[in-house]
């Protein structure tokens, strides 16, 4: 598969920080570069990475209200996953509210992505709808999403997706023209992967310590990627997408991440730049973000003919894990900025200029 660098890589890379390479080889399956980086980060997140998954434990909507829903759905009884959905009080067929997709990383699941990120606290106080998909363990050992593979496995796991996504907009009090994607790690990639195989269906799509989305068909080649050493497949995505417009994108990633290459985010940014390339005018401007003693960050934002394009926020200090999340769940980090509510911030802006 042919690979090109673009104009765009090296001026990108002058905006971010210069950051390190991930170490170590490749290992039998991504599970395991995984593991092998995760050896001095703890023991939750050594027993999250064994490959012997724990599943979490029932997600609790709170005493102030809102309710957790369980459900299965997909394209039959054989291309079915599990989801939790969150509906903050109030929501109802008169009053229908948006709702995010959030996409868990690996050897994770929907019970426990749902307590780092503190889905149900955020979702009541915005008055937003979560749908937290699970990816099933026959699918895959360490229950990645598959960002990465021949391209009937990618397919069919985007249509799962699309498909639970649908059913929920049909069955719930959420606002089909309201939907956002958003996940760490391969779930990050799988949220990208959503996007460009469906771009009309997200108003916005964030990715948080994510691979390179179109950037590898093999195992070996997946390696590559997370290491930061391949580039997105531009010429195949923009003969396939044609003059279709991509929805915003967001990427966080922690320069001191060991397990995804921060260049992975640039890459990601770098490709929606390129798709948008002869639709209008790019201009870009950054700024340096600090609260108190969280980590700091570097936020860039690309927009076109005024719209948002693009934001990157490379995080400070931030190895691989949820920025802000809780401290008891592996990959969550709390020293960190909230990444959901700084994802609903853009995600605001999106939607107002939609």
């Amino acid at each position: 598969m042919k690979r090109r660098k673009q104009d765009w890589l090296g001026a990108l890379f002058a905006l971010s920080r210069s950051t390190g390479r991930a170490t170590g080889k490749l290992g039998k399956t991504v599970g395991r570069i995984a593991a092998s980086q995760a050896r001095n980060s703890g023991k939750a997140t050594r027993h999250a990475l064994s490959g012997v998954f724990t599943p979490g434990p029932k997600p609790y909507a709170g005493a102030r209200g809102g309710k957790w829903l369980e459900g299965r759905w997909g394209l039959g009884p054989m291309a079915m996953r599990r989801y939790w959905l969150y509906l903050p009080p109030g929501a109802s067929a008169s009053r229908p509210v948006p709702l995010i997709m959030l996409l868990h990383g690996c050897s994770q699941d929907a019970a426990g992505f749902a307590a780092s990120t503190r889905a149900a606290s955020f979702g009541r106080s915005k008055q937003i709808a979560l749908l937290l998909p699970e990816q099933a363990q026959e699918a895959n050992p360490q229950r990645c999403w598959n960002w990465f593979g021949a391209d009937p496995l990618v397919n069919l796991e985007t249509a799962i997706l699309k498909s639970i996504l649908d059913h929920v907009c049909a069955t719930q009090p959420v606002r089909a023209g309201q939907c956002f994607a958003m996940g760490i790690s391969a779930g990050g990639a799988m949220s990208l992967t959503l996007a460009l195989r469906y771009p009309q269906t997200f108003v916005a799509v964030a990715s948080h310590s994510g691979a390179a989305p179109n950037s590898a068909g093999t195992l070996i080649q997946a390696g590559q990627t997370l290491r930061g050493g391949r580039l997105p497949d531009v010429e195949e995505l923009a003969q396939r997408l044609a003059q279709e417009r991509l929805p915003p994108l967001l990427v966080l990633h922690g320069d001191a991440d060991l397990m995804v290459a921060p260049a992975n985010g640039d890459a990601a940014v770098g490709l929606w730049l390129t798709l948008a390339a002869g639709h209008g005018k790019i201009t870009s401007s950054s700024a340096e973000l600090a609260r108190g003693t969280r980590y700091p960050c570097t936020r860039v934002d690309w927009k076109l003919d005024g719209k948002p394009l693009a934001r990157l926020l490379r995080i400070r200090g931030l190895g691989h894990a949820w920025s802000g999340g809780i401290a008891s769940q592996a990959f969550s980090d709390p020293r960190g900025p909230d990444a959901l509510r700084m994802a609903w911030q853009y995600f605001g802006t999106c939607l107002a200029a939609k």
